[in-house]
């Protein structure tokens, strides 16, 4: 290559060359300082494009995990007001095969008819008072009917599990056990029987929770699984690999003194021709 005077083509280069190698070094820089590999769409369109559908995703999955715990919490509650209610039906059972017996009279029979009739109404209050978020949980009378819990990222009815909240009436009446009375051994005798079939209908109920439970906490298992795979995958895509980086930016920094050497150099070029000259 000859010498020029007006044109120094060869410090163009190095000077393009050098800018080039200080963007890579300030890629690298803004990858290790944001933990992405891709900071903006020019990094790797297709890619961001894949990432934020996967965040998307991921976010979606971790609030339907919410959710299902919400879901459990809901029937962890309804489940505790039948435990007190099967408790109490137990006690009422026992009050009633004491008052069957001839071995109570009269006037004991009145108290226990009057326990009797303070837990039946007990039954009742904790059939109404059981609630979560202001929605009745064992009255048969939610306001809502069947409870819709979503659990999936995605919409369709595959996503969702469906808890009927008007059927777990565990009323005094809907269980069997209103208008019952202990005050004669006959009557006493005859509660028996009612309170057997209430204990069955509660227990019946009970299992039904139960089951709901269950299929919520296996739900929950599911999604948190589907969290990890799923952001393992947008890590894969998004995240920057700090070795790698931390690799890129040294060499970008040694070719970048490099550069700055080289181009010392290559602005002398037109001196050394005035040199000639002279």
């Amino acid at each position: 290559m000859g010498l020029r005077i007006l044109t120094n083509v060869a410090s163009q280069e190095v000077q393009r060359n050098l800018r080039a190698v200080s963007q890579k070094a300030d890629t690298e820089l803004s990858r290790l300082s944001s933990g992405k590999r891709i900071t903006k769409s020019a990094d790797d369109a297709a890619g961001l494009a894949i990432s934020t559908n996967l965040d998307a995703q991921t976010r979606g999955l971790r609030q339907a995990t919410r959710n299902a715990n919400d879901g459990i919490s809901l029937v962890q509650t309804a489940e505790g007001g039948l435990n007190e209610i099967t408790n109490i039906l137990v006690r009422l059972r026992e009050l009633t095969v004491q008052g069957a017996s001839d071995t109570v009279g009269d006037a004991e029979r009145g108290l226990l008819n009057s326990e009797f009739q303070s837990l039946v109404q007990e039954v009742d209050r904790i059939s109404e008072a059981t609630t979560f978020n202001g929605t009745s949980l064992l009255n048969g009378n939610s306001g809502k009917g069947t409870l819709e819990f979503h659990v999936g990222a995605f919409a369709g009815e595959q996503n969702k599990i469906i808890f009927d909240a008007d059927a777990t009436n565990a009323s005094a009446d809907n269980i069997g056990i209103s208008g019952l009375t202990i005050e004669a051994r006959e009557d006493a005798a005859e509660a028996i029987s009612s309170l057997d079939g209430a204990i069955t209908n509660v227990s019946s109920l009970r299992a039904g929770l139960g089951a709901t439970q269950s299929r919520l906490q296996s739900t929950v298992s599911n999604l948190e699984i589907q969290t990890i795979n799923q952001d393992g995958a947008r890590s894969v895509i998004q995240d920057v690999d700090v070795a790698q980086a931390t690799a890129n930016l040294a060499s970008a920094n040694v070719l970048k003194a490099a550069g700055v050497s080289t181009l010392v150099q290559a602005n002398n070029i037109p001196t050394a021709a005035l040199r000639l000259i002279g």
